[in-house]
């Protein structure tokens, strides 16, 4: 028997754009502030695919995240960790980026592993017929190399193949998140696809002031929300971040996605439908609940990671405060009732004394409102004749 040595792991590649310094954490992730939920869960154990346009490896902020992964395009050596578009490092970074980088920058799941698909040969919108097939083939490769979320932050044409691949994974217990479609590529309420299959959590993009991005798709397949506009992460090559100011759905998604890797990480035995629930329960609700818009809103990673943990008098490691006691509504009420009581039954008790005092003082000739002094010496009898 010949047996074959393993091959040698590939260095990751240097590819893709460069980026600029950040001197400032951005504000989705200070807005969604994933590190508020860190003392429950970071994201360990749990693997994350991301099936886009590949993800660096060489990041700092990525370096050591990153999984050997595979390539369905024109890279195949590569194992999914070239991205010449940048768009599946940002989306990685948004997840999985870890804490001390050197940068004001970490992911919502630090603890996280990224496995990286490539799928994609750059962020145009494309009507390849088979893109959908690829995208299918991907998702039933990452199920079966054990991820248990997968982000999906792409747009393609509706096909049975993909929509099988999809139940393969739910039936899986896989969490799908998948961006909801941006309005200058698809009609208003026209779901996109993935996001539009049942049982894939369809996220929306908010802004600063966490207003509907103008360009995110509405629809009633629409779940929950992410920051989707002036977004910053990683970029593929070098130590520098990229800054995309249209945004889009596609971060938003990342956002989801890591904070369902911190609840797959806290609570392994969920299914894949109460991971979603879950997540959709506890986020930062509309006005009205949910909508078209925004589904159920932001996506808020701390309430998700304590919302059904503990009890209220031992909440999971202090992250809950325990409730005041309830006030007694007739508390006062009852308190001048019991004073009223007691001061009467003690005038009872004096008005039972003072009677039998009253009746003794007059057998004496004691009256009342006359001093003993004045009341008339006893008669004494005279002297005795001898």
């Amino acid at each position: 028997m010949v047996v074959v040595p393993p091959a040698p792991a590939l260095a990751a590649p240097e590819c893709g754009p460069t980026g600029t310094a950040l001197t400032a954490a951005p504000w989705a992730m200070n807005r969604v502030d994933p590190a508020a939920a860190w003392r429950l869960t970071r994201g360990g154990g749990v693997t994350v695919a991301v099936i886009d346009s590949g993800v660096s490896a060489n990041h700092p902020l990525l370096r050591g995240q990153v999984l050997p992964g595979r390539d369905f395009g024109d890279l195949p050596q590569q194992q999914g960790q070239c991205d010449l578009a940048g768009h599946g490092t940002v989306i990685a970074g948004i997840i999985a980026g870890k804490v001390g980088s050197g940068a004001p920058f970490n992911g919502v799941a630090p603890s996280a592993r990224i496995l990286p698909i490539r799928v994609l040969p750059d962020s145009k919108r494309t009507n390849d017929p088979n893109l959908p097939l690829r995208i299918a083939e991907a998702i039933r490769w990452a199920v079966d190399q054990g991820a248990k979320v997968i982000n999906l932050s792409l747009e393609t044409l509706p096909r049975p193949e993909l929509e099988e691949a999809i139940k393969y994974a739910l039936s899986k217990q896989v969490v799908l998140v998948a961006a909801a479609g941006n309005q200058q590529q698809q009609q208003r309420n026209q779901p996109a696809y993935p996001a539009g299959y049942p049982g894939v959590i369809a996220v929306a993009g908010l802004d600063e002031q966490g207003g509907h991005v103008g360009t995110s798709v509405s629809g009633d397949y629409v779940d929950i929300a992410g920051p989707g506009l002036n977004i910053v992460g990683p970029a593929p090559r070098g130590t520098g971040y990229l800054t995309i100011p249209e945004g889009g759905t596609s971060f938003a998604a990342a956002y989801v996605s890591g904070s369902a890797a911190l609840v797959r990480a806290l609570a392994p035995d969920l299914t894949a439908a109460a991971v979603a629930d879950r997540l959709t329960k506890t986020a930062d609700n509309p006005p009205d609940g949910r909508n078209a818009d925004v589904g159920y809103g932001m996506v808020n990673p701390y309430r998700a990671a304590t919302e059904l943990l503990g009890t209220r008098t031992n909440p999971p490691l202090g992250a809950m405060a325990v409730p005041p006691a309830e006030q007694d509504p007739w508390g006062d009420d009852r308190a001048v009732a019991i004073w009223v009581a007691v001061l009467g039954a003690v005038l009872a008790v004096l008005l039972l004394l003072v009677r039998p005092i009253t009746r003794m003082g007059r057998a004496r000739g004691w009256q009342p409102g006359r001093r003993q002094a004045d009341a008339p010496e006893p008669s004494r009898p005279g002297p005795t004749a001898g």
